[in-house]
């Protein structure tokens, strides 16, 4: 009779009285144990929940448009070739996105999903798993084949010289500034390295709005590189070759330009402007051009194509 009680005084300390006054009940280890875990996962998807609306306020707060949180900021296109380049920046954005969300949100979820529960528990220990080194094989490769078709489809569509520009500019990079042949109009402008000379401004260039440009980009020094942000576009300005594009400005403002190559000890004094402007207003400031005695084109010692291939001279 005494070791029967002694033992019903064992199983009595083994449970765990919870409640409150004098009504209660008993709950086993196990039982607290599941409940405990319950509990932990309703918090850990409570704090998931919490942390994404903070996120969320806070980019409302910041007063972030959607084109600043999630395709940092692309300048808005100035150019009738321009949303080709924004369509494939916002498109791999989406896809890059998305596939950022799917893997954060696999990370969150096995981290709570299989986190220990107990201080001697051993997870399963797999060596491998066919399926998914496949998986995540296979689609990166998807992934990338398909922004390289994207990315050959545009290049080849922006890139293509069609001969059919109703202006030509001559563009010269030089050390330390730019300078502009209108081929077409018979006048030319050079600028000085932003910060030297009266005006103090970087040289501008001008032209029509609504009217194709086909810029012939040369150096007689270092490699450059042509960039107007808003223009979406950049190519490089290399000594001994004459590189070539066609764009039609269709927004009127005035935009601004620099060289996008660090190119020696004042690159960072590479800036331009870019003005479009109507047709009038062109046709003046080519005239007063003529009338500073700025006709023809730039100096040729400014341009040096020898070294360049036969074929390469054909733009």
């Amino acid at each position: 009779m005494l070791g029967a009680l002694v033992f019903g005084e064992v199983l009595l300390m083994e449970k765990t009285r919870v409640g409150a006054g004098q009504e209660g009940c008993f709950v086993d280890h196990d039982v607290a144990a599941r409940l405990r875990a319950k509990t932990g996962r309703s918090r850990s998807s409570r704090a998931l929940i919490g942390t994404a609306a903070l996120a969320l306020t806070g980019l409302a707060l910041a007063g972030c448009t959607a084109n600043e949180a999630f395709f940092f900021d692309l300048p808005e296109p100035a150019s009738a070739e321009a949303p080709i380049i924004q369509n494939l920046w916002n498109g791999s954005w989406i896809a890059a996105w998305a596939v950022g969300i799917v893997t954060w949100g696999l990370m969150i979820w096995a981290a709570i999903a299989y986190r220990r529960r107990h201080a001697n528990e051993v997870p399963e220990q797999t060596k491998y798993n066919l399926p998914l080194e496949a998986l995540y094989t296979i689609v990166p490769l998807i992934m990338i084949l398909g922004l390289f078709w994207f990315t050959a489809r545009d290049q080849s569509e922006i890139l293509t010289l069609d001969n059919d520009q109703q202006q030509t500019v001559g563009v010269v990079g030089f050390r330390w500034s730019w300078a502009f042949n209108y081929v077409d109009q018979d006048a030319y402008d050079v600028g000085v390295p932003y910060g030297e000379g009266s005006p103090g401004e970087p040289p501008t260039l001008y032209l029509p709005v609504d009217e194709k440009i086909r810029f012939e980009l040369n150096s007689p020094d270092v490699i450059h590189s042509f960039w107007v942000p808003s223009f979406l576009f950049k190519m490089d300005v290399v000594p001994g070759k004459t590189n070539a594009f066609e764009l039609t400005p269709d927004k009127i403002g005035t935009y601004a330009g620099k060289c996008a190559e660090l190119c020696g000890v004042d690159h960072a004094r590479m800036l331009f402007q870019v003005k479009v402007v109507e047709r009038d207003e062109f046709d003046a400031k080519m005239g007063e051009l003529r009338a500073k005695g700025q006709t023809g084109k730039l100096d040729s010692d400014r341009i040096n194509s020898d070294g360049q291939r036969p074929e390469e001279r054909r733009l």
